[in-house]
C-alpha cells in the first residue's frame, strides 16, 4: 500500500510532528511505500519528495515580502495546490493521512485528495477544527464558545487580542466548515473520547470519527523499571496552558522534593524569576536520549495542564518507563491516568490541590506502585503493532469502499 502522510513541519516541533514521523516510520516498518508532505523549512528532515513543498511561511515575523502568501493560504494557496497535485500524480498514493496542516498547508490538499477519489483519514491533534485557536482557551480557561457560534472568535479577538488576525481565523473557519471537512475526509481519528465528545458538539457526525489512542515506539518501553531517585518532573512546553506555574507554585511549598523543569518556552524567563527555589532546577530542552534516563529514574511525572489536553504523549512516554504520573484531572488526561492506580489526579490550576496529591504521593501513594505493571499496560494498551493492526484495518475498509466523488 502507499501512503501520503502531511503534515506542517517535518521535523519533532511538538507531539502532532512527533506522531506523523512515528506513523511514517511504523508504515514503512510493515512493508508499505510512504512519503510525506510538508511545508519547506530547514530543519526538515531528508526527504525524495522535498521538491514538492511549499515556501515557508512564518506567522511569527511580520514579513511584508511574504504577506499575501499569509493572508491567502490558510484558505486557499495556489502553490500548495499546485505542488500537492504534483506529489499526488507522481507518488500516486492509494491513502492521504493528514496531521496538523492547517496555516501552514491548509484543508485545500484534503479537497484535492478527495476530488482524485483517495481516501483521506486525519488525525486530530487539537481543537482546531471547532476552535480557530486551537486550544479552545480564553482569558487561561477553558473556553468552547465558537463551537457553536464562529463569531465569537472575532467578539473576543481570541487570536493574539488582535481584531485583524482574528477576523482571519473566523474566515478561515466558516471557509473550512466542518460540512465541507467531513465531505472531503473519509475518517477523522481521534485519540481520545474527550476530543471525539467535543468534535460532536462542534457539529461533526459521530460516525466519522473513531477513537484511537497515540501509540509509542517499542524502543522507548523499558525492559524493567529504574532504580527510582528522589525527583519528580514535568516535561513540556513552558507555556501559560500547560500549568506550569500551578506546579512551580506548588513545588516551592514542598522545599523537601526536587522538581526537574525539562522544556523551554515563552515562561521560561517568568517562572526562573518568580520561582527561584532552591528545590526548582531548569534543565531545558532534552532530546529523548537524555530525556529517557531523567523520566525513567524519577518518582514520578507532573503533567499540570490547564487546557483540554488530547491523548498527552509524555504521560504514555512516562508509564511506558514504569514512572506513575500526577495529572490534571481534564481532557483526555483522565482517559490515561487511573486516579490511585497508576498515578493521582488533581484539580486544574488549584496549586493547592497538586501540593495536596504530591505530599500523598511520596507519603504513601507510592510505595504502593507496581512500576513493572506500569510497562507491561502501556505495553497492551498502546504499543505501536496494537495501533498499527487497528490503522490498517481502517485503510481497508476505506480502498473497500466504492469512492463517492461529487464536486
Amino acid at each position: 500500500m502507499k501512503i501520503l502522510v502531511c503534515n506542517k513541519f517535518y521535523f519533532p516541533k511538538g507531539g502532532d510532528c512527533v506522531y506523523s514521523i512515528e506513523l511514517e516510520k511504523l508504515l514503512k516498518k510493515n512493508g508499505h511505500e510512504t512519503a510525506f508532505f510538508a511545508m519547506n523549512h530547514p530543519q526538515n528532515h531528508f526527504s525524495t519528495y522535498s521538491q514538492y513543498y511549499p515556501s515557508t511561511v512564518d506567522y511569527s515575523t511580520k514579513n511584508l515580502a511574504n504577506l499575501q502568501e499569509q493572508l491567502l493560504r490558510p484558505i486557499f494557496s495556489v502553490e500548495v495546490k499546485k505542488k500537492f497535485n504534483a506529489l499526488l500524480e507522481a507518488f500516486k498514493p492509494d491513502i492521504v493521512h493528514v496531521n496538523n496542516i492547517h496555516s501552514q498547508l491548509s484543508p485545500i490538499i484534503v479537497k484535492e485528495a478527495y476530488k482524485k477519489g483517495i481516501p483521506v483519514v486525519w488525525t486530530l491533534h487539537d481543537y482546531k477544527l471547532i476552535c480557530s485557536r486551537y486550544d479552545s482557551m480564553r482569558n487561561e480557561k477553558p473556553c468552547e464558545l465558537c463551537y457553536q457560534d464562529k463569531t465569537n472568535v472575532i467578539r473576543h479577538k481570541c487570536l493574539k487580542g488582535s481584531l485583524a488576525a482574528s477576523m482571519l481565523a473566523y474566515t478561515e473557519a466558516t471557509w473550512w466548515s466542518s460540512d465541507r471537512l467531513e465531505k472531503y475526509t473519509s475518517k477523522f481519528i481521534s485519540p481520545s473520547t474527550f476530543l471525539k465528545e467535543k468534535m460532536v458538539t462542534g457539529g461533526f457526525n459521530p460516525s466519522k470519527i473513531i477513537t484511537l489512542p497515540n501509540f509509542i515506539d517499542e524502543k522507548k518501553i523499558a525492559d524493567q523499571p529504574e532504580v527510582k531517585e528522589d525527583y519528580y518532573c514535568f516535561v513540556g512546553r513552558l507555556s501559560k496552558e500547560k500549568g506550569i506555574d500551578t506546579l512551580c507554585e506548588a513545588a516551592c511549598k514542598i522545599p523537601s522534593h526536587k522538581l526537574l523543569i525539562i522544556g523551554t518556552g515563552p515562561e521560561e524567563k517568568f517562572l526562573k524569576e518568580k520561582y527561584s527555589c532552591p528545590n526548582i532546577q531548569f534543565l531545558g530542552h532534552k532530546g529523548w536520549i537524555e530525556l529517557q534516563p531523567i523520566i525513567a529514574k524519577a518518582k514520578c511525572l507532573v503533567i499540570a495542564s490547564k487546557w483540554y489536553e488530547n491523548n498527552p504523549l509524555s504521560v504514555i512516554e512516562a508509564l511506558a518507563n514504569g514512572t506513575p504520573v500526577i495529572g490534571a484531572k481534564i481532557g483526555g488526561i483522565p482517559e490515561l491516568i487511573q486516579d490511585g492506580v497508576n498515578g493521582l489526579l488533581f484539580e486544574p490550576g488549584n496549586s493547592d490541590d497538586l501540593k495536596n496529591k504530591i505530599d500523598l504521593f511520596f507519603d504513601s501513594f507510592y510505595s504502593k506502585i507496581d512500576n513493572t505493571s506500569l510497562i507491561e499496560q502501556i505495553k497492551k494498551n498502546h504499543s505501536s503493532e496494537k495501533y498499527y493492526f487497528k490503522l490498517i484495518t481502517l485503510y481497508e475498509s476505506l480502498l473497500s469502499t466504492p469512492s463517492l466523488i461529487t464536486a
